[in-house]
């Protein structure tokens, strides 16, 4: 069966700055894959590329079969390869119906009373504040916001750039539960995190990324079971 993404010998970059250099990588249906790597090791580079924002100067995205590599942004979301960026980007001046709204502007949006109802029973605390303007909400609750409105596109596959930075440690268990139950939803998750033990603990396979290439590739006991990986790339 062949992989719904498939990244081969991918390179990019901004302006004249190289950050890719020959990412190979690969995520199956329904598999949670992590990508792991400091910062500055070019994940969310990666990201956007792989979701049509920068282009690709070399190498393939290959999604469901289709040649992505060199896609409208649109066409990527039209496609289902959803990507919640880092730092949340909801809409602060719309309210939370407005923002999950949009998230059906592309794809499903004759289904978007019935993904509605999806998202609130993943997060019932956005059914309480339909309202209310994004940008009044605490942090946690825009993460929320920001992944119910990615689930409002039907995705293939969803990529979730960093969805634990800045939030509490409680706050940071239940978005890891929330990605596990994503996974036994059967959706396909790429999960880009600095969070290593938690990312490690849900994902099937995992990625390290350094300097724009790929380290390692492999299970994530693999990677936690040796001490000379867990030093070189992960800092434990």
């Amino acid at each position: 069966m062949s992989p719904l993404l498939e990244i081969r010998g991918l390179r990019g970059g901004y302006g004249q700055v190289e950050v890719l250099r020959g990412v190979d990588l690969v995520v199956q249906a329904g598999e949670t894959v992590a990508l792991l790597g400091s910062n500055g090791a070019g994940k969310s580079t990666l990201n956007n590329v792989i979701c049509g924002i920068y282009p690709a100067w070399a190498g393939s995205v290959l999604f469901d079969g289709k040649d992505l590599s060199r896609a409208h942004y649109r066409d990527v979301v039209k496609a289902g390869l959803i990507q919640v960026p880092e730092g949340r980007k909801v809409f602060p001046n719309l309210t939370v119906l407005e923002n999950l709204e949009l998230g059906s502007f592309t794809r499903a949006r004759e289904r978007r009373a019935a993904n509605l109802e999806k998202v609130f029973g993943i997060f019932p605390r956005l059914r309480e504040r339909l309202p209310q303007l994004a940008g009044t909400m605490s942090g946690g609750e825009q993460q929320m916001l920001a992944i119910g409105r990615g689930l409002m596109a039907e995705p293939r596959l969803l990529i979730l750039d960093e969805p634990s930075l800045g939030l509490s440690p409680l706050l940071v268990d239940e978005m890891f539960g929330l990605i596990r139950k994503l996974h036994d939803d059967g959706l396909a998750v790429l999960l880009v995190e600095q969070n290593v033990g938690q990312s490690l603990e849900i994902a099937d396979r995992a990625y390290v990324m350094e300097n724009g290439s790929i380290r390692f590739s492999g299970q994530p006991a693999e990677l936690l079971g040796s001490d000379e990986l867990r030093r070189a790339y992960l800092g434990l």
